[in-house]
């Protein structure tokens, strides 16, 4: 399975089909941002409800009052979690929008180190161009999370179609490298 697995996440037509499931939600958030914004703050609001309910029952299957008394507990804060996200969706967006803010920017550095560090990595230049996105991206969100809250749905949408679009260009030049190396191992009579 590891074989399997690790053949098929490396072949450029996988790297392709991420590029699109990037660049499709992209262009929903662009042309959608306000409704963006209040779907994706019920859609946390209902998943912290729905949770607290699992949570919940799943504090009775301890038998020992003293085990359940935690369950219960985190069941109400998830209750509690997803009424405050209902009842006030511009919160839910200003936390989610300093955790997109801290992921852009982690993802954006550890991008850049894996650029600066691969030396002999083909298509440095998009890796590099991504990551520096990424950075950029992610410092503007973290300084001003409740101001870009809208401005964050269009950098959202803007950021995964550019994304998508280079994780396409990567794609396509992997299938382009893969058939050099095909030709040349078939003209070598290999």
């Amino acid at each position: 399975p590891t074989e399997v697995l690790g053949g098929l996440g490396g072949s450029w037509a996988w790297l392709l089909g991420a590029a699109v499931a990037t660049i499709v939600p992209g262009i929903l958030v662009l042309v959608w941002p306000d409704e963006t914004l209040h779907v994706l703050a019920v859609l946390v609001g209902l998943h912290l409800l729905v949770l607290g309910g699992f949570r919940f029952v799943a504090a009775f299957a301890h038998p020992d009052h003293g085990e359940r008394f935690p369950g219960l507990l985190i069941a109400v804060l998830y209750v509690v979690a997803g009424v405050l996200c209902l009842r006030n969706p511009l919160q839910t967006i200003t936390a989610l929008a300093l955790i997109v803010g801290m992921v852009w920017l982690v993802t954006g550095l550890l991008a850049l180190y894996t650029a600066m560090s691969s030396k002999d990595l083909p298509h440095r230049g998009f890796l590099l161009g991504a990551a520096i996105l990424g950075v950029v991206a992610g410092v503007v969100v973290l300084a001003l999370p409740a101001e870009s809250a809208r401005a964050l749905t269009r950098l959202l949408g803007l950021w995964l179609v550019l994304l998508g679009l280079a994780e396409g260009a990567v794609a396509l030049a992997g299938r382009t490298a893969l058939g050099r190396a095909s030709a040349l191992r078939s003209s070598d009579g290999r």
